[in-house]
Formats: C-alpha cells, sequence, structure tokens
C-alpha cells in the first residue's frame, strides 16, 4: 500500500484527483473525508494542507505526495522531487503598486516586502545582491501595501488579475513553479515497484494530453512533403484509398504544433483533416 498525500481543496487538489483518476484508479472522495482507499490499486490517499505536504513526506507519514514546486522549495525538501506532473503551473512575482516608479530589482534595496515565501525570496535577493526587509505573512499578501506594511510583495501569480484588482503590477518573477510528485526517501522495494506502476500511468496519460491523433487524405504525389510533416511516434500508418492516386495517412501531432502543421498539410494538398483527442499514450 502506498499513502498519497494532495491538496485537500482548490485547483492543485482538483488537477491532482482528475490525474489519478485518468490513471485508472477509482476511489470515492468527499468534502468531509480526510482519507480514502482505492478500489482498485493499492493506494491511500490523504487530503492535508498543501504546506504540511513535504515535511508529512520527509517524515514517512505519506509515501508520496502531488504539491507545487513553490511550497517544496520553501519547506527546503527539493530533492524529495520524483517528476514535474505539467499542471498548476504559476509563478512567484514581486509586485509593486502601479504608480510607483520601478526601473530594476535593485530599486527594492532597504525597502520592506511582504510574502508568505520567504525562503525563495531571500535566496533570490542574496542573488541579486539586493538587502530588503521581508515581513512573513500567511495570507492576504496583496493588501500589504495598501494599509503601510510594505512598499513591494512577493506571491504566487497565475493569471494577475488579483494584483491587477488591488493595484498592483508584476515586475520581476522570481521562481516559476507547477505540480510536482514527491516521494520519501525509503520506501520499501515493493512500494518502489508501485511508484513505478504509478509513474508508468501518469507518464501515459500526460502524453496523450500533449497529443492528438490526426487523419487526412492527401494525393500520392505529396505523400513524401506530408510524411515529412507528421513523423508520427514512429513513423506515420498510410493506406491505399479506393481512389487512384489517394492514400489515407494516419499520425499523432504535439498539440502545441498542431495548428502550425495544419496549415502547412493543407499547402501540400491535404483534404478531409479529422483530429481525436487520445485517452492514454504509451511510449
Amino acid at each position: 500500500m502506498l499513502r498519497l498525500a494532495i491538496q485537500k481543496s482548490g485547483r492543485l487538489s482538483e488537477d491532482s484527483l482528475a490525474l489519478i483518476r485518468e490513471c485508472g484508479i477509482s476511489f470515492v472522495s468527499s468534502s468531509y473525508k480526510l482519507k480514502t482507499e482505492a478500489t482498485n490499486f493499492p493506494l491511500e490517499i490523504l487530503f492535508l494542507r498543501d504546506d504540511d505536504i513535504p515535511g508529512y513526506v520527509q517524515d514517512g507519514v505519506a509515501d508520496l505526495g502531488i504539491v507545487g514546486q513553490n511550497v517544496l522549495v520553501e519547506a527546503g525538501f527539493p530533492g524529495l522531487e520524483v517528476e514535474a506532473l505539467g499542471f498548476s503551473k504559476c509563478r512567484l512575482s514581486l509586485a509593486v503598486p502601479r504608480a510607483d516608479a520601478y526601473a530594476s530589482v535593485e530599486a527594492l534595496q532597504g525597502k520592506n516586502i511582504a510574502t508568505s515565501y520567504p525562503n525563495i525570496l531571500g535566496r533570490y535577493l542574496a542573488e541579486q545582491g539586493v538587502r530588503a526587509n521581508l515581513h512573513t505573512i500567511s495570507g492576504s499578501v496583496e493588501i500589504a501595501p495598501s494599509i503601510g506594511l510594505a512598499e513591494a510583495i512577493c506571491d504566487i501569480v497565475s493569471s494577475g488579475s488579483t494584483l491587477l484588482g488591488n493595484g498592483l503590477r508584476e515586475v520581476e518573477t522570481v521562481f516559476r513553479s507547477e505540480a510536482v510528485l514527491i516521494a520519501q526517501p525509503h520506501l520499501t522495494p515493493g512500494q518502489t515497484d508501485l511508484l513505478e506502476q504509478l509513474r508508468f500511468r501518469m507518464q501515459a496519460v500526460r502524453r496523450a494530453r500533449r497529443s492528438k491523433y490526426i487523419l487526412l487524405n492527401a494525393p500520392l504525389s505529396a505523400l513524401e512533403e506530408v510524411r515529412r510533416l507528421l513523423p508520427g511516434i514512429k513513423s506515420p500508418t498510410v493506406t491505399p484509398l479506393a481512389e487512384p492516386g489517394w492514400v489515407s495517412v494516419q499520425s499523432v501531432v504535439q498539440e502545441d504544433e498542431f495548428w502550425h502543421i495544419t496549415s502547412q498539410l493543407k499547402a501540400v494538398g491535404a483534404e478531409g483533416i479529422l483530429v481525436l483527442p487520445i485517452e492514454k499514450m504509451i511510449a
């Protein structure tokens, strides 16, 4: 049995649970239960405060955890990271009041900065040769400049709308973060095997999320150009059509390259382009 700790609420929790379910692991969760057990995989899920997860995994209370890199690094346990998971991406940024002049990070020399991440911010400022007074607060960091607590803040940013709503502007990116899978350092051989099984499933799901299955018809005369545009996993599947001089081509494309490749395919004569989602993709 593996014990996996995830955040008990919020976007990271929702994304983590979605990933586990896409791995084919079934379980029942509810807002009032703090743990649940999978019905078809030896996994128990613990719902905890995100700040507590790195320490619980380090101490072996939980075997695994899904947590933001920002929380992991701030807690001082970056060595627990097993794999980046590609979701819940955000950044830890410095922000100042919109009306304030700002040329570079040197403008914060001797200033007061409010943050929930004093360790990450402290290291960043030291690297920049800036000495500032850090005020550690646990929430509502954005309000600090307007109440006179600090001249700047350092907090997690996704869209930036919260900063704008509080009269602030983002000026420096201190740290980039995403969800990561972490593991305690003393797993048994059996637990290590289960971890690898879980990672195998997660990687298949993530690969599928980043990819699309594409089918198209193309003139035989353009086949070499189509094959160049669609390498696939090894090479595209090509099938002759009933109409002479035409073939059907099937392949896989990366999501972020899809529109660019599609326009090139049309330019060389491809027709009837059909795009389908992929549920799982085993390399």
